[in-house]
C-alpha cells in the first residue's frame, strides 16, 4: 500500500470498521497544506465512513499514485492551488482514467467562474473550503451510503 506523503514513508493504518449500512469510502486527497490536508482527513474518518488511502501536494505526485492505483480509491479531493502544478491539472489528467472514481474540488477559490471550469474539466461537485464542508460531508456520506 502506498504511503499518504508525496514521499515514501510508513504503511497507512488499517482502515476503520464501515458504520451498519455503508462501505468505508476510500478517499484520496490533494491538498498542498499539511495542516488542511491532516485536519480534512481527520474529519472524513472521524465523521464518515471513509478512510484516507493516500495524499498528495502537488499536480506531479497525485497523476502518479492515481494512475498507479486506478482501483484503489472511490473518491478524489482537489484543491486548485498545489505545491506544484494544479488541481485544474489533476483533473485533466483524470478525463480518460477516472473509471468509477468520484471527483471533488475543495478550494478557497471556488468562484463562479472556477466552479464552472472544474465542472468542465469532469469534477463532480465544487465546494468552498470556508464556507461548504458540511455539504461536502453530507455528500461523502451519500456516497458511502450508496455503494
Amino acid at each position: 500500500m502506498e504511503p499518504r506523503e508525496s514521499r515514501p514513508t510508513a504503511p497507512l493504518p488499517t482502515p476503520p470498521p464501515a458504520r451498519a449500512g455503508a462501505e468505508t469510502l476510500r478517499v484520496f486527497v490533494v491538498e498542498d497544506s499539511p495542516v488542511i490536508r491532516e485536519n480534512l482527513s481527520a474529519t472524513l474518518e472521524e465523521m464518515l465512513p471513509a478512510h484516507v488511502v493516500g495524499m498528495a501536494d502537488s499536480e506531479a505526485a497525485a497523476v502518479a499514485w492515481l494512475d498507479a492505483h486506478a482501483d484503489d480509491c472511490d473518491l478524489v479531493t482537489v484543491d486548485i492551488f498545489l505545491k506544484g502544478g494544479s488541481g485544474l491539472g489533476v483533473l485533466k489528467s483524470m478525463r480518460d482514467t477516472r473509471g468509477r472514481r468520484q471527483i471533488v474540488v475543495l478550494s478557497n477559490y471556488a468562484t463562479p467562474d472556477m466552479r464552472r471550469r472544474c465542472l468542465e474539466l469532469g469534477a463532480d461537485r465544487v465546494f468552498d473550503k470556508s464556507s461548504d464542508v458540511d455539504a461536502l460531508l453530507a455528500y461523502c456520506e451519500g456516497l458511502a451510503g450508496g455503494r
